[in-house]
């Protein structure tokens, strides 16, 4: 636990705060990158930046940190290179799943994918396999913690 002085009290409360907020800082930073590369670093030009920025503004983080992201994202400055990669496969009972995810390592997150898929009794397909049953309308996001 914390201990009984007063810091130590602050010290660990502070440290799980500034856990959970690097995390969340780590993923809007990761978002803006992309969507920079994908569209440009204008917001307003670019929706999916623009709604990646009232993302960034809303969660405090600082105007220097989000114009570094930006500008890693637009190729002035050097960093971790995320790239978007769609895996498409069948779940249980032949269901068709495309997971769009965003990776700095590809071999790491096929390795992953595969094997949730082959954990939970799906199977990996290849590349348009599934793909052209669906039709993109919309986005669903699910926090984390959902059960």
């Amino acid at each position: 636990m914390s201990g009984h002085s007063k810091w130590s009290t602050i010290k660990f409360k502070k440290a799980l705060k500034d856990a959970k907020r690097g995390k969340i800082f780590t993923r809007l930073i990761r978002e803006i990158t992309v969507a920079a590369r994908a569209g440009g670093g204008d917001p307003a030009s670019n929706s999916r930046l623009r709604l990646a920025l009232d993302k960034a503004y809303g969660a405090n983080m600082t105007k220097d940190t989000i114009e570094r992201a930006v500008k890693r994202g637009t190729g002035e400055l050097e960093g971790v290179d995320y790239e978007e990669v769609t895996y498409e496969g069948y779940g249980p009972g032949g269901v068709a799943i495309l997971i769009e995810t965003m990776t700095d390592n590809k071999v790491r997150t096929v390795a992953e994918v595969r094997h949730i898929f082959s954990k939970r009794g799906g199977n990996m397909g290849t590349a348009g396999s599934v793909a052209y049953q669906f039709k993109k309308l919309g986005l669903i996001v699910f926090p984390a913690d959902a059960d």
